[in-house]
């Protein structure tokens, strides 16, 4: 099953569709996306430039539901991925989403620390490709600035942090072990990026997607065990303190053979003319 990591939003048949797509973005109540397998707990302060998407229109609540991740890399700039912002998931455009926020400076979604700042405006990447997954991110600009301390710089090409087998760290809220079990506080799990060559091995084509080497990177363990989930699409996968991906897609949460796939963020630069 091919796996893209946002929450599902509380609507069957977009439950099915992400599902069958496997986009790793989730939704369910005041509870983040995936939360990351094989992981452990940690404290927003650590990773203050992660952040969760939400919005109470989305969920028919008080409190602010969560269905995917982001990372800050501007005072007012978030990315996540763009697949986040389709509307199979998100039910709607989101020029139509009244109340899409950013949680910033909040490890336990429930809790009412850190900040919920308004989206003012959303650009998809033209170039996504939605049957492919290349190209998966969007530009979020916030409302308000964020702190400069909460805010972390990117990877260019030729970057040695991409280089196979960097120990690296991805973020994120949601499910746990695979299997439905999300959690409303953040984890990371520890991976490595690995070689493009068993990337493009494990993803050839067909049913299960297509690998690209310019446009995504693959992290996880050979033998599985670490990965990122359903719920953490968007989050951010860091390696040597540089942001080097987004959670994107994959084949199942932390399966041998099956390493979670990321939006390039050498790619991401390249597209928007940062460098």
């Amino acid at each position: 099953m091919r796996r893209r990591l946002a929450r599902a939003l509380v609507r069957p048949l977009v439950l099915a569709a992400a599902a069958a797509t496997t986009p790793l973005a989730s939704a369910s109540p005041a509870v983040a996306d995936s939360i990351v397998v094989g992981g452990f707990p940690v404290d927003v302060s650590q990773s203050p430039w992660t952040v969760a998407l939400s919005s109470r229109d989305l969920f028919g609540g008080t409190r602010a539901g969560q269905f995917c991740g982001g990372v800050a890399v501007g005072p007012s700039t978030v990315l996540t991925a763009a697949h986040c912002m389709d509307e199979s998931v998100l039910g709607a455009k989101p020029t139509q989403i009244r109340d899409l926020r950013v949680i910033a400076g909040r490890s336990e979604l429930l809790s009412d620390k850190g900040r919920e700042i308004p989206v003012s405006s959303v650009w998809v990447n033209p170039g996504y490709d939605g049957v492919g997954n290349s190209g998966d991110f969007a530009v979020l600009t916030l409302a308000e600035k964020l702190p400069s301390g909460s805010v972390i710089g990117m990877a260019r090409g030729g970057d040695p942090a991409y280089r196979a087998y960097t120990p690296a760290t991805v973020y994120g809220w949601g499910d746990t072990t695979g299997g439905g079990s999300y959690a409303g506080s953040l984890h990371a799990a520890r991976v490595h990026v690995l070689p493009d060559a068993l990337c493009e091995k494990a993803y050839p084509g067909g049913v299960s997607g297509s690998y690209h080497a310019g446009t995504m990177l693959c992290a996880g363990e050979e033998k599985g065990g670490r990965d990122a989930c359903q719920g953490d699409s968007g989050g951010p996968l860091v390696a040597q303190g540089r942001l080097i991906g987004l959670v994107s897609w994959g084949s199942g949460c932390g399966w041998a053979g099956s390493p979670g796939v990321y939006t390039r963020i050498s790619d991401v630069l390249r597209t928007l003319g940062w460098g």
